[in-house]
């Protein structure tokens, strides 16, 4: 944990590698956050010797309360990102049913990002900077283009959001 920054009651932190919260940012109450560490003796995960059970969070970020977060591999969490509301999952592992195993792989989520409220994120999606994830939304793929309103399920580009938008261009993290 860095300068300023805090981590709510009720959370569960379990089976990770590495937990990084920058300064002034926040995990409310009532998270539970998961992971798989890569020191054990099990069959999963076997054929990804590079995998690292981390969640980092950048500065001036929160994530609110009663999220549930999957670090099988990387949650990378940027700077001034809010994963707002209740209920979203952040999800980095699953069964690979092509070839029947425990899969994995990092959910990454750029700058000045906006997660809706009981949004799913699943591993290999990113959020690029400066976006937004519309409420119950499905990111399960890599979007590349800022400045966008993305949602739905599957998520899509809805529309583009304006550089000028005050959330975008915050020094501080917190929203009054």
């Amino acid at each position: 944990m860095n300068s300023n920054s805090t981590i709510g009651h009720f959370n569960v932190a379990v089976h990770l590698d590495l937990v990084t919260v920058g300064q002034h940012s926040s995990i409310g109450r009532s998270n539970w956050i998961t992971g798989f560490p890569t020191n054990t003796v099990s069959k999963h995960f076997l054929h990804q010797h590079d995998r690292k059970s981390h969640l980092i969070i950048g500065q001036h970020s929160a994530i609110t309360k009663n999220h549930h977060i999957d670090c099988t591999n990387v949650i990378q969490i940027g700077n001034f990102v809010t994963i707002a509301g209740y209920s979203s999952q952040l999800l980095t592992h699953s069964i690979n049913i092509e070839l029947n195993i425990q899969d994995s792989h990092s959910i990454i989520i750029g700058d000045y990002c906006f997660v809706g409220t009981a949004s799913t994120i699943l591993g290999g999606a990113s959020l690029p900077n400066c976006c937004v994830l519309g409420a119950n939304s499905l990111l399960n793929k890599n979007f590349i283009i800022p400045y966008r309103l993305y949602g739905g399920n599957p998520a899509k580009e809805i529309k583009e959001l304006g550089k000028e938008f005050k959330y975008f261009n915050r020094e501080v993290g917190f929203v009054y």
